[in-house]
């Protein structure tokens, strides 16, 4: 394989590392924005704060 042939798909492997991290790092993105909706509206669902603080017993 000559220098010329070497050099490209060296540059074309290089190119394809680039796009897969770009792209890892999109995902990784939208996962923590969905994340950090999906915390809001578990805090936004409390139906009561006193809920589940007592428990009537009778024995």
């Amino acid at each position: 394989m000559d220098i010329g042939a070497l050099s490209m798909v060296m540059s074309q492997s290089r190119v394809q590392q680039t796009a897969g991290i770009a792209l890892t790092k999109m995902a990784l993105d939208v996962s923590k924005d969905s994340a950090t909706q999906m915390t809001e509206i578990i805090r936004n669902i409390a139906l009561s704060p006193n809920i589940g603080n007592q428990i009537d017993i009778s024995v």
